[in-house]
């Protein structure tokens, strides 16, 4: 079946001369150079990043609406580096692509704006079905000193990821339960998120010291990642390894500015008041993560500790706010599949007065919500979640995790929050549905499968079922529960060890 309807004939040539015209050329430039050349000390290096996804969403719904549908999208991403002795560069350049954005996932029922991802696409991007763009995902130069470096440019940056534990089941909990919490590149939608700014690392035996000041730029949803937002971000964190990489801890402080005064603000204020509020966002957030790994019998005990307060303005408003995680789990590491059972609990906080004239809803910053909510209709802001998890590897190439979530709202007289932060001028970043008084949100169950099938190609799968509780009843009666699923490929290359981390 033809994917373009009728009425959307250039669609093609659109996709041509945006999308791939640019990675020709930069190719053209880039082989010559790589393969063209005889041998170098210092050779130029090329990478190449392949990520196709089928979404299937069935979103809570209201009558007359429906709220189900599928859509496609495919990012590349391609680029160069090199090493020059103490120095390295990077260029480059993403290509998003969403095929068949829904144009019923936009609510006009409820009023309560996107049904799934799938409506947020097709918002952020003009109304339009098939938005796709080409643009300048990253570019920098960095120096690399002795236990030391400074990079500028354009980049992508992960809070809590400054180190890279040999320990596995570290390596594991710092990428999955502390890291990207604040600030990321939302790596799973399609355009994702870059910074322009600087940052250095300094590491001196077990300790590091990261430090980056920068500017988010547009993307995640909306294809166009090339201009730059009035948000910026500092962070600087102290981090070391402890007992024979058994333990790691961090220290962290984080300053945010939200300077786009068009913008309406995203709480539990009447829209009127959201509507009149041209203030900045200034919010310091400060706080520490711990994790551990301690063998114990046939296998090990792990323990997750992040925290986090928050002070500040919100507009007119003050701004008080906090969050906490606790985790801890038992990996059978002497059993051949190494099963893996954890169990967590998360709570941050909410408003409970809207007219106080202080705003205490926690505030999730620039993150990949998407870590800590598989299937993502929610974030961190204004939640509880106890979960456990079960985590499995009947082979080196396959990975097999189930969770299940019961999530709470923190404040009933807060509002039932989604999504990951700015992506452009024209919306804030973060979406609400009214809370109604109740508390109880919904409980979650599901599976994901990542099979690495070679050394460049990975498929992975995913599916989710919401039991939607009081909360989501009272806005969508007819079916507060929700399903969304995924099948995923995705392609890597390089003709060396390139920089670019895809997350």
């Amino acid at each position: 079946m033809n994917p373009f309807p009728k009425g959307s004939c250039n669609v093609r040539q659109t996709i041509f001369r945006v999308a791939f015209l640019p990675m020709v050329a930069l190719m053209t430039l880039v082989v010559p150079v790589v393969f063209g050349q005889g041998p170098s000390s210092h050779p130029v290096k090329v990478f190449i990043y392949d990520r196709t996804r089928m979404d299937a969403w069935q979103w809570a719904s209201a009558p007359p609406e429906t709220s189900s549908y599928a859509y496609v999208q495919t990012l590349q991403r391609l680029g160069m580096t090199q090493q020059l002795h103490r120095w390295d560069w990077e260029l480059e350049l993403a290509q998003p692509t969403i095929l068949r954005a829904p144009d019923n996932a936009v609510s006009p029922v409820t009023a309560q704006g996107q049904l799934g991802l799938g409506g947020t696409y097709y918002a952020s991007n003009g109304n339009n079905s098939y938005p796709v763009a080409a643009f300048f995902k990253q570019g920098f130069a960095r120096f690399d000193g002795k236990g030391k470096n400074l990079r500028i440019g354009r980049f992508e940056f992960f809070d809590g990821a400054e180190t890279k534990p040999r320990n596995p089941t570290l390596a594991w909990l710092q990428a999955n339960r502390t890291s990207n919490r604040l600030i990321s590149n939302f790596g799973f939608t399609n355009a994702q998120r870059s910074f322009d700014g600087l940052d250095g690392q300094w590491q001196l035996g077990s300790w590091n010291v990261t430090a980056m000041a920068a500017r988010a730029d547009q993307g995640v949803f909306n294809m166009n990642g090339n201009p730059e937002l009035n948000v910026d971000v500092q962070y600087l964190a102290l981090t070391r390894m402890e007992a024979r990489q058994h333990v790691l801890w961090r220290a962290f402080a984080i300053g945010y500015h939200d300077g786009r005064t068009g913008v309406t603000k995203t709480d539990n204020r009447p829209l009127p008041i959201r509507t009149a509020d041209h203030a900045n966002i200034r919010i310091g957030t400060y706080g520490g993560n711990l994790i551990a790994a301690v063998p114990a019998g046939p296998g090990q005990f792990d323990f997750v500790f992040w925290g986090a307060g928050q002070n500040g303005s919100w507009g007119p408003q003050s701004h008080k706010a906090g969050a906490v995680a606790l985790e801890g789990g038992y990996q059978f590491r002497k059993l051949a599949t190494a099963p893996w059972l954890r169990g967590g609990w998360f709570r941050s906080t909410g408003d409970n007065n809207p007219s106080d004239g202080t705003h205490n809803t926690f505030f999730q910053l620039l993150p990949t919500p998407r870590l800590y909510a598989l299937t993502p209709f929610y974030n961190l802001m204004n939640s509880t979640d106890d979960f456990v998890q079960l985590i499995d590897r009947p082979s080196k190439r396959l990975n097999l995790r189930s969770d299940l979530h019961w999530l709470q709202l923190t404040s009933g007289n807060d509002l039932w929050y989604s999504g990951g932060g700015a992506f452009d001028n024209k919306v804030f970043g973060f979406a609400a549905h009214p809370s109604n008084g109740a508390t109880s949100l919904a409980s979650v169950a599901d599976i994901s499968a990542d099979w690495q099938t070679s050394r460049n190609i990975n498929l992975n799968f995913y599916y989710g079922h919401t039991w939607g509780k009081t909360v989501i009843a009272a806005t969508y009666p007819t079916n507060p529960n929700m399903q969304f699923g995924y099948v995923e490929f995705v392609y890597h290359w390089s003709s060396g060890a390139a920089s670019a981390a895809k997350q």
